[in-house]
C-alpha cells in the first residue's frame, strides 16, 4: 500500500486573522485621523507603521497568502495612469505646489481636514498595504 504524502498545513498566527487585524487597523486608523495632514506626528505614524509593516512582509513574519488569480498583460495598462499621477505629484512637489498647478495633496487637503475622511483614507492605506504585504 502506497503512503500518502503528509499533509501540510501553514501556521496561522492571531494577527494574520481578519478578527485581529481588522479593529487593530481601525484603531491605528483612528489614532491617526487626530492628527493633521503633513505633520510631524502623522508623518511619524506612516513611518512607524508601514516600516513595522515593510519589516513584516519581507522577514515573512506574516503568513502569506497566495494569489487566487494571475493579472493578465493587459493590466499593466493600469500602471500608466498610476505612473503619469505620481510623476506630476513629484513634478508639482518639487516645483512648488501653486493653484495653477497644485499637487494631488493640496487638492485633497480641504477633504482631509476633517477628521472622519482623514481616518477612513489611513484605513485604506493600512488595509492596502496590509494586502501587499500578506502577498
Amino acid at each position: 500500500m502506497p503512503e500518502l504524502p503528509e499533509a501540510s498545513a501553514h501556521e496561522v498566527r492571531a494577527f494574520d486573522r481578519p478578527i485581529v487585524m481588522v479593529p487593530l487597523l481601525s484603531l491605528i486608523a483612528a489614532f491617526g485621523g487626530l492628527f493633521g495632514s503633513f505633520t510631524v506626528s502623522a508623518n511619524l505614524l506612516v513611518l512607524a507603521v508601514g516600516g513595522t509593516m515593510v519589516w513584516l512582509g519581507l522577514s515573512g513574519r506574516a503568513g502569506r497568502r497566495t494569489a487566487v488569480l494571475r493579472l493578465g498583460p493587459g493590466a499593466l495598462w493600469w500602471l500608466v495612469p498610476v505612473l503619469v499621477l505620481g510623476l506630476t505629484e513629484l513634478y508639482s512637489f518639487l516645483h512648488g505646489s501653486r493653484d495653477d498647478y497644485p499637487t494631488v495633496s493640496f487638492i485633497f487637503d480641504p477633504i482631509l481636514d476633517r477628521y472622519l475622511p482623514r481616518a477612513a483614507g489611513y484605513f485604506g492605506w493600512l488595509a492596502g498595504f496590509w494586502a501587499l504585504v500578506r502577498r
